[in-house]
């Protein structure tokens, strides 16, 4: 195996939704010959009708399966786990594998026991996304300038990561780095999963339907991320239970510090946050 993504490498993507459908577009769009599944008809219709993929199915048939020898599994981690365990035989020997699922740990720790060993996995997770769900609202331009997280394992084959990372080179990613499943989930429950949980608590503390008349740019830019799929974002806090009430506590800690210097009306132990909170949100914008 190369550790380049050759134009000649065939892609199926499992599950054609958001993610999958932004894969599929960008890498049909680079030359790549890409096919999907997905048990929804209508996202399956789509995916071929606007060229998204050459060819899909509903159903997993080992004929096809095994005509590709990249598969993107865009999948919620637990039905990701139950696709391996059940259709994994209709992999071709030697096929490298890999995902979008935004937690890891947890996905390993019941992916890895059941593997094939003549699979080379290479998990990742493309740190972009929409509001919004379903193929139709799938465009790869969010990928551009995005940053991508390769997991490395202690077994991982070297050039299957660099197959990985070179593929999403193609797709346009602008910063890809390397971490391990720990890292990972530290990371994503600071940098994604809390705001997640911070904009969902704001949109349900206080009825705010009569302020939509009224709010600014401050309300709509923190709640943006309040538009969320339920049921994948419900298993990944879960998935994530441990590093997720830690970062929950070191917020409600600061919120509290904060909370607490307005009580007392210490307008330096105020201004010293704020003047951390600017230098540090600067750093963010540099990298933009």
């Amino acid at each position: 195996m190369s550790g380049g993504f050759d134009r000649d490498r065939k892609v199926l993507i499992v599950g054609l939704g958001l993610m999958g459908g932004c894969y599929a577009q960008a890498l049909s769009r680079a030359g790549y010959e890409v096919g999907g599944i997905d048990i929804d008809s209508s996202a399956v219709e789509f995916a071929v009708s606007h060229g998204l993929v050459r060819e899909a199915r509903t159903t997993v048939d080992a004929g096809f399966v095994s005509r590709y020898d990249t598969v993107v599994f865009a999948l919620y981690p637990r039905i990701f786990v139950s696709w391996i365990r059940q259709y994994q035989d209709c992999l071709a020997p030697g096929t490298l594998i890999t995902d979008v699922t935004g937690i890891k740990t947890s996905l390993l720790d019941r992916l890895l026991p059941v593997l094939r060993k003549d699979i080379s996995f290479v998990p990742a997770h493309p740190m972009a996304g929409r509001e919004v769900s379903g193929i139709e609202n799938s465009d790869c331009s969010i990928f551009r300038e995005a940053n991508f997280i390769v997991i490395r394992l202690p077994d991982s084959d070297e050039s299957a990561v660099r197959a990985v990372e070179s593929m999403a080179e193609v797709m346009g990613f602008r910063k890809i780095s390397r971490l391990s499943p720990e890292e990972h989930d530290e990371m994503i429950g600071f940098l994604s999963q809390l705001t997640h949980c911070i904009a969902v608590c704001l949109m349900t503390c206080k009825d705010s339907s009569h302020l939509v008349d009224y709010t600014g740019d401050s309300f709509r830019d923190l709640t943006r991320i309040a538009r969320i799929n339920d049921e994948m974002w419900s298993e990944l806090f879960v998935d994530n239970k441990r590093e997720l009430l830690a970062q929950m506590d070191l917020f409600m800690d600061r919120f509290g510090h904060l909370r607490d210097a307005l009580s007392r009306e210490d307008v330096g132990a105020m201004k010293e946050m704020m003047r951390l909170s600017t230098e540090r949100r600067a750093l963010f914008d540099k990298r933009k």
